[in-house]
Protein backbone atom coordinates (compact mmCIF):
# COMPACT_ATOMS: atom_id res chain seq x y z
CA UNK A 1 0.00 0.00 0.00
CA UNK A 2 1.42 3.65 -0.55
CA UNK A 3 -0.05 6.47 0.95
CA UNK A 4 0.63 10.03 1.11
CA UNK A 5 2.02 10.68 5.16
CA UNK A 6 2.88 14.16 6.76
CA UNK A 7 5.16 16.81 5.23
CA UNK A 8 4.37 15.20 1.93
CA UNK A 9 6.16 11.94 2.37
CA UNK A 10 5.39 8.89 0.13
CA UNK A 11 4.55 5.80 2.52
CA UNK A 12 5.10 2.33 0.99
CA UNK A 13 4.24 -0.87 3.07
CA UNK A 14 1.83 -3.79 2.38
CA UNK A 15 -1.04 -3.50 0.30
CA UNK A 16 -4.79 -4.07 1.72
CA UNK A 17 -5.06 -7.46 0.56
CA UNK A 18 -2.15 -9.15 2.14
CA UNK A 19 -2.60 -7.07 5.39
CA UNK A 20 -6.49 -8.59 5.37
CA UNK A 21 -4.71 -11.96 3.89
CA UNK A 22 -2.68 -12.21 6.92
CA UNK A 23 -4.94 -10.88 9.71
CA UNK A 24 -7.59 -13.07 8.90
CA UNK A 25 -5.91 -16.14 7.15
CA UNK A 26 -3.86 -16.84 10.28
CA UNK A 27 -6.39 -17.01 12.55
CA UNK A 28 -8.96 -18.78 10.57
CA UNK A 29 -6.23 -21.51 9.56
CA UNK A 30 -5.15 -21.38 13.42
CA UNK A 31 -8.79 -22.28 14.24
CA UNK A 32 -8.98 -24.63 11.38
CA UNK A 33 -6.00 -26.50 12.54
CA UNK A 34 -7.43 -26.64 16.60
CA UNK A 35 -10.66 -28.07 14.82
CA UNK A 36 -8.84 -31.12 13.95
CA UNK A 37 -7.00 -31.64 16.79
CA UNK A 38 -9.85 -34.27 18.23
CA UNK A 39 -10.22 -35.84 14.82
CA UNK A 40 -6.45 -36.70 14.41
CA UNK A 41 -6.47 -37.82 18.00
CA UNK A 42 -9.12 -40.59 17.67
CA UNK A 43 -7.86 -41.74 13.72
CA UNK A 44 -4.49 -42.60 15.58
CA UNK A 45 -6.26 -44.35 18.23
CA UNK A 46 -8.25 -46.12 15.55
CA UNK A 47 -5.44 -46.86 13.54
CA UNK A 48 -3.56 -50.38 13.87
CA UNK A 49 -0.16 -49.51 12.25
CA UNK A 50 0.08 -45.99 13.92
CA UNK A 51 1.64 -46.09 17.36
CA UNK A 52 -1.08 -45.77 20.54
CA UNK A 53 0.89 -42.31 22.01
CA UNK A 54 0.38 -40.60 25.18
CA UNK A 55 -1.33 -36.73 24.21
CA UNK A 56 -3.79 -38.76 21.41
CA UNK A 57 -5.42 -40.72 24.06
CA UNK A 58 -5.57 -37.65 26.53
CA UNK A 59 -7.40 -35.59 23.86
CA UNK A 60 -9.83 -37.98 22.92
CA UNK A 61 -10.47 -38.53 26.40
CA UNK A 62 -11.34 -34.72 27.19
CA UNK A 63 -14.91 -33.60 27.69
CA UNK A 64 -17.43 -32.20 24.26
CA UNK A 65 -17.62 -30.12 23.80
CA UNK A 66 -15.21 -28.09 26.09
CA UNK A 67 -12.69 -29.29 24.18
CA UNK A 68 -12.83 -28.55 21.07
CA UNK A 69 -13.86 -25.16 22.10
CA UNK A 70 -10.56 -24.77 24.05
CA UNK A 71 -8.57 -26.20 20.79
CA UNK A 72 -10.01 -23.47 18.61
CA UNK A 73 -9.67 -20.58 20.85
CA UNK A 74 -5.70 -21.67 21.38
CA UNK A 75 -5.44 -21.73 17.74
CA UNK A 76 -7.32 -18.53 16.60
CA UNK A 77 -4.44 -16.98 19.70
CA UNK A 78 -1.60 -18.78 18.20
CA UNK A 79 -2.77 -17.89 14.62
CA UNK A 80 -3.23 -14.10 15.59
CA UNK A 81 0.11 -14.02 17.24
CA UNK A 82 1.68 -15.77 13.96
CA UNK A 83 0.01 -12.29 12.12
CA UNK A 84 1.46 -10.16 14.27
CA UNK A 85 4.94 -11.87 13.73
CA UNK A 86 4.62 -11.09 9.97
CA UNK A 87 3.55 -7.77 10.54
CA UNK A 88 6.08 -6.83 12.28
CA UNK A 89 8.59 -8.33 9.91
CA UNK A 90 7.55 -6.50 6.82
CA UNK A 91 9.52 -3.29 5.94
CA UNK A 92 7.91 -0.44 5.68
CA UNK A 93 9.28 2.55 3.46
CA UNK A 94 9.13 6.43 4.30
CA UNK A 95 10.25 8.33 1.25
CA UNK A 96 10.09 12.33 2.15
CA UNK A 97 11.76 15.14 0.41
CA UNK A 98 14.43 15.54 3.25
CA UNK A 99 15.29 11.89 3.87
CA UNK A 100 13.83 7.92 3.81
CA UNK A 101 12.62 5.71 6.51
CA UNK A 102 13.00 2.47 6.88
CA UNK A 103 11.08 0.65 10.02
CA UNK A 104 10.97 -2.96 10.88
CA UNK A 105 10.11 -4.54 13.93
CA UNK A 106 9.42 -1.05 15.66
CA UNK A 107 13.21 0.28 14.38
CA UNK A 108 13.49 2.69 12.07
CA UNK A 109 16.62 3.91 10.45
CA UNK A 110 16.31 7.67 8.78
CA UNK A 111 18.73 8.27 5.73
CA UNK A 112 19.19 11.93 4.55
CA UNK A 113 18.54 13.03 0.87
CA UNK A 114 21.92 14.40 0.01
CA UNK A 115 23.74 11.10 0.76
CA UNK A 116 21.69 8.86 -1.58
CA UNK A 117 22.79 8.60 -5.15
CA UNK A 118 21.17 5.92 -6.28
CA UNK A 119 18.21 3.30 -5.33
CA UNK A 120 17.40 0.27 -6.60
CA UNK A 121 15.94 -3.31 -6.28
CA UNK A 122 18.36 -6.42 -6.10
CA UNK A 123 16.25 -9.17 -6.54
CA UNK A 124 14.25 -9.19 -3.28
CA UNK A 125 15.86 -6.41 -1.35
CA UNK A 126 16.00 -2.79 -1.54
CA UNK A 127 19.33 -0.98 -1.81
CA UNK A 128 19.99 2.71 -1.39
CA UNK A 129 24.20 3.81 -2.36
CA UNK A 130 25.80 6.28 -1.19
CA UNK A 131 28.83 9.03 -3.14
CA UNK A 132 31.57 6.60 -2.56
CA UNK A 133 29.60 3.60 -3.51
CA UNK A 134 28.82 2.43 -0.34
CA UNK A 135 25.69 0.54 0.70
CA UNK A 136 23.47 3.28 2.89
CA UNK A 137 21.11 0.32 3.36
CA UNK A 138 19.80 -3.32 2.16
CA UNK A 139 16.88 -4.22 3.48
CA UNK A 140 14.92 -7.29 2.56
CA UNK A 141 11.15 -6.43 1.24
CA UNK A 142 8.65 -8.27 -0.56
CA UNK A 143 7.15 -4.45 -1.23
CA UNK A 144 6.24 -4.23 -5.27
CA UNK A 145 8.85 -3.24 -6.60
CA UNK A 146 6.64 -0.57 -8.82
CA UNK A 147 5.37 0.87 -5.77
CA UNK A 148 8.94 1.81 -4.36
CA UNK A 149 9.70 3.12 -8.12
CA UNK A 150 6.78 5.04 -7.79
CA UNK A 151 7.26 6.30 -4.20
CA UNK A 152 10.83 7.53 -5.12
CA UNK A 153 10.62 9.00 -8.40
CA UNK A 154 8.03 10.84 -7.28
CA UNK A 155 10.36 12.60 -4.34
CA UNK A 156 13.16 12.92 -6.61
CA UNK A 157 15.37 10.48 -6.17
CA UNK A 158 17.37 8.84 -8.24
CA UNK A 159 15.94 5.26 -8.83
CA UNK A 160 17.79 2.69 -11.24
CA UNK A 161 15.33 0.66 -13.18
CA UNK A 162 18.38 -0.91 -14.61
CA UNK A 163 19.68 -2.14 -11.27
CA UNK A 164 22.73 -1.95 -9.15
CA UNK A 165 25.06 0.85 -11.26
CA UNK A 166 28.14 -0.99 -9.25
CA UNK A 167 26.99 -4.91 -10.68
CA UNK A 168 29.99 -5.29 -12.45
CA UNK A 169 32.60 -4.01 -9.90
CA UNK A 170 31.80 -7.71 -7.82
CA UNK A 171 33.92 -10.22 -7.28
CA UNK A 172 33.27 -13.73 -5.67
CA UNK A 173 34.95 -14.04 -2.07
CA UNK A 174 37.49 -16.99 -2.05
CA UNK A 175 39.72 -17.47 1.59
CA UNK A 176 42.57 -14.93 1.76
CA UNK A 177 42.00 -12.65 -0.70
CA UNK A 178 44.81 -10.48 -1.07
CA UNK A 179 43.27 -7.61 -2.43
CA UNK A 180 40.89 -6.87 0.52
CA UNK A 181 41.86 -4.66 3.51
CA UNK A 182 43.50 -5.87 6.79
CA UNK A 183 40.69 -7.60 8.89
CA UNK A 184 38.19 -8.54 5.96
CA UNK A 185 39.20 -11.71 5.49
CA UNK A 186 38.08 -12.58 8.79
CA UNK A 187 34.70 -11.15 8.75
CA UNK A 188 33.90 -12.79 5.60
CA UNK A 189 35.10 -16.10 6.76
CA UNK A 190 32.72 -15.68 9.92
CA UNK A 191 29.93 -14.47 7.53
CA UNK A 192 30.26 -17.36 5.44
CA UNK A 193 29.57 -19.77 7.90
CA UNK A 194 26.71 -17.49 9.32
CA UNK A 195 25.21 -17.68 5.57
CA UNK A 196 25.39 -21.51 5.66
CA UNK A 197 23.35 -21.29 8.42
CA UNK A 198 20.92 -18.42 8.09
CA UNK A 199 21.57 -17.10 10.35
CA UNK A 200 19.82 -13.29 9.45
CA UNK A 201 20.98 -11.45 12.50
CA UNK A 202 25.03 -11.89 12.32
CA UNK A 203 25.12 -12.04 8.52
CA UNK A 204 23.59 -7.87 8.87
CA UNK A 205 25.89 -7.02 11.36
CA UNK A 206 29.13 -8.96 9.70
CA UNK A 207 27.92 -6.48 6.72
CA UNK A 208 28.22 -3.26 8.90
CA UNK A 209 31.46 -4.73 9.94
CA UNK A 210 32.66 -4.95 6.38
CA UNK A 211 31.04 -1.60 5.62
CA UNK A 212 33.21 -0.05 7.99
CA UNK A 213 36.45 -1.50 6.39
CA UNK A 214 35.00 -0.03 2.74
CA UNK A 215 33.79 -2.93 1.48
CA UNK A 216 30.23 -3.79 0.16
CA UNK A 217 29.06 -7.62 0.04
CA UNK A 218 26.36 -9.05 -1.71
CA UNK A 219 24.97 -12.45 -1.75
CA UNK A 220 23.76 -15.36 -4.37
CA UNK A 221 23.41 -18.96 -3.81
CA UNK A 222 25.02 -19.01 -0.57
CA UNK A 223 27.87 -17.13 -1.76
CA UNK A 224 29.64 -14.56 -0.92
CA UNK A 225 30.61 -11.58 -3.53
CA UNK A 226 32.24 -8.26 -3.08
CA UNK A 227 33.80 -4.79 -3.96
CA UNK A 228 35.29 -2.00 -2.80
CA UNK A 229 33.60 1.71 -1.93
CA UNK A 230 35.40 4.11 -3.49
CA UNK A 231 36.50 6.03 -0.46
CA UNK A 232 36.52 9.78 -1.39
CA UNK A 233 35.21 9.05 -4.93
Amino acid sequence: MSRIGPGGEAVVGRSVWEAVLVWAGFPVLGALLGLGVRPLADWILETSWVPDIGPARFVAELPQPQASIATVAAGVVLGVVVALTAQGEVLRVGVGPSAVTLTRDGTTRTIARGDVTAVFADGKELVLTGRSGEELAREKSDLATGRLAAAFTGQGYPWRADGDPHRDEYRRWVPDEPELPAGANAVLKARAGALEKGDQKDLAELREELGKLGVVVRDQDKRQYWRRARIGG
